[in-house]
């Protein structure tokens, strides 16, 4: 097998667990890619800071100091100290198929196309539970209509059994009442 046949075989879990919710996107931090790349972290944010134009601020973004305390709190293996120097770069789903192009070594483009793959298949899943969010939601509607339905046929039947004893004629009572027998 020739290095460029070489697979690449790391679980997608280790990848989803990577992948973080920062400003409304999905984004992989540069520390994780770069371990995934198996290249330093330095050497993979002096690439992108080489080719900035490639990166603009919906591929990458640096995260604020509250951005990275917040993730750090949510994730507890993000190590502290590990970016002492600078906050973390984080990259979108863009920003990581843009890595492979300014990394150019074939381990990245590899792990990008794995990366890219489990990008799309959480759009998948985010877009599947959503459907199932809106029928959820239909037989919620459903059900409680059939509810209010449920409550007027139940107040009619009411309304009805009130009218009934209300036309009902007194009835005349049978049997003795106090020794003397009531003749009917």
């Amino acid at each position: 097998m020739t290095k460029r046949e070489e697979i690449i075989t790391i679980p997608d879990e280790i990848i989803m667990n990577q992948i973080y919710y920062v400003r409304g996107q999905k984004v992989m931090t540069d520390a994780d890619l770069a371990e995934l790349y198996q290249v330093e972290t330095k050497q993979l944010k002096r690439q992108v800071r080489r080719n900035e134009d490639r990166f603009p601020e919906d591929f990458m973004f640096e995260l604020s100091q509250e951005e990275y305390q917040s993730l750090r709190s949510q994730n507890g293996t993000l190590k502290q100290g590990a970016h002492a120097k600078y906050l973390p770069m984080v990259f979108t789903e863009q920003g990581v198929a843009m890595l492979s192009s300014v990394l150019n070594s074939a381990r990245a483009i590899k792990v990008n196309i794995q990366i890219i793959r489990i990008f799309t298949r959480i759009r998948q899943m985010l877009a599947d539970n959503t459907e199932l969010r809106l029928e959820v939601e239909k037989i919620k509607k459903k059900l409680d209509n059939q509810d209010k339905n449920m409550e007027v046929v139940f107040q009619y039947l009411d309304e009805l059994l009130e009218k009934k004893e209300e036309q009902r004629e007194p009835r005349k009572p049978i049997g003795y009442k106090l020794g003397k027998r009531i003749n009917t």
